[in-house]
């Protein structure tokens, strides 16, 4: 007999199911048996091998993972498959009454993510979110409290340069399905970029535009894209950039973001805001001098990654589940987040901005084209 939402609070706690058990999924099984109020109540795995992993935590283990929903043994799901599986798991589960928690992305494309959405719709005391930890960081916590309070006023641009994500050959060729269109669905936009995708809406909402130019294989000998460089139009003026890459050593991650009322740059741990005494436009309207410009006071501060990112996320759903709080990362955010993603593809495809809402349909047609016509393996040289 399954329990109810009431049932649930009166005992305070959550039973929870890893579906898929490689690297990542058994972290994040070892983190939710660490978890307040939650229990590690099932493993799911297509390889039975992987039973022993249960045995070893005292929790179940199914090779199906409609079997562990049919089961009643859990509340919720964290789903940490491959990519492509995401989607079908993710409504199995809902549309079996429980909570999710997907990985990122969650879907390759926004057709994906939308069905997701959908059978999330009409489901309100189920908890769908996404784990993207990066949101508990205390990095970005702080620019987004400074973005909240108007601290840097109208935003005029904001450029990330995200090239420390270097791969080597051999990190493409330890799995056939790395960097094929087939089998993880895309690159670098796909791979490694989600969180801060995820990032460039929490912070500055979505764009209006996008255009963007993306290398196929070009600094690895794989299908997908390894170094995308994008602009963004938002609403009211202000442009974003957007530069990342696998083929860059040794890399840079800063952020830079402008306003009429100063500036903030994140590099690393440390975070520079800069602030005009007279916010830009209005000096730029009765400044008298020609070369002119607003005095300036620059604070810095050193703010370190969050400790336990992941478990963080993983409480918080926990505490969603039981009703106290809202998800740190709802789903709704995470197809916001595919959206950017295949917009860049999409427009690095077509040679040509694109407008954001995205068409589903026409970009599903676009990745379709990719996995029929590119996906013949890893290119070689």
């Amino acid at each position: 007999m399954k329990k109810t939402a009431s049932s649930r609070r009166a005992r305070r706690e959550v039973r929870i199911g890893v579906v898929g058990v490689g690297i990542i999924g058994l972290a994040h099984a070892d983190r939710v048996a660490r978890t307040p109020r939650a229990r590690l109540a099932a493993l799911c795995s297509r390889n039975p091998a992987k039973a022993s992993l249960a045995a070893e935590r005292g929790c179940a283990f199914f090779t199906d993972h409609r079997e562990l929903l049919r089961s009643g043994a859990c509340d919720a799901v964290l789903v940490a498959t491959p990519h492509y599986d995401h989607v079908p798991i993710g409504v199995d589960a809902l549309n079996a009454g429980l909570h999710v928690l997907l990985e990122k992305p969650v879907a390759v494309d926004l057709a994906g993510a939308q069905r997701l959405a959908a059978a999330a719709a009409g489901r309100r005391r189920l908890v769908a979110a996404v784990m993207f930890q990066m949101r508990t960081d205390p990095r970005f916590v702080r620019l987004r409290d400074l973005l909240l309070r108007g601290r840097l006023g109208t935003l005029q641009r904001v450029t990330w340069i995200l090239t420390d994500w270097f791969r080597p050959d051999a990190y493409y060729a330890s799995a056939p399905w790395r960097g094929t269109w087939a089998g993880e669905g895309g690159g670098v936009l796909v791979n490694q970029c989600p969180h801060q995708l995820d990032l460039l809406g929490w912070l500055f909402g979505p764009p209006e535009r996008v255009q963007a130019v993306c290398g196929f294989g070009r600094r690895h000998a794989i299908e997908v894209e390894d170094e995308v460089t994008a602009v963004l139009e938002y609403p009211g003026g202000c442009t974003g950039t957007f530069i990342t890459s696998t083929g860059e050593a040794p890399g840079t991650n800063r952020l830079e973001i402008a306003g009429t009322r100063g500036r903030a740059v994140l590099e690393g741990s440390s975070l520079v805001v800069t602030t005009n005494a007279t916010p830009s436009d209005e000096y730029c309207r009765n400044g008298a001098e020609l070369f002119g410009r607003p005095a300036v006071q620059a604070a810095a501060s050193t703010l370190e990654p969050a400790a336990a990112p992941h478990e963080a996320v993983i409480r918080n759903f926990v505490d969603a589940i039981l009703g106290e709080v809202p998800p740190v990362a709802p789903l709704a955010d995470g197809v916001r987040q595919v959206e950017l993603a295949n917009a860049m593809l999409y427009s690095a495809v077509r040679g040509r901005a694109v407008s954001l809402p995205l068409d589903a349909k026409a970009f599903g047609r676009c990745h379709r084209r990719l996995v029929l016509t590119k996906g013949r393996g890893k290119r070689s040289r």
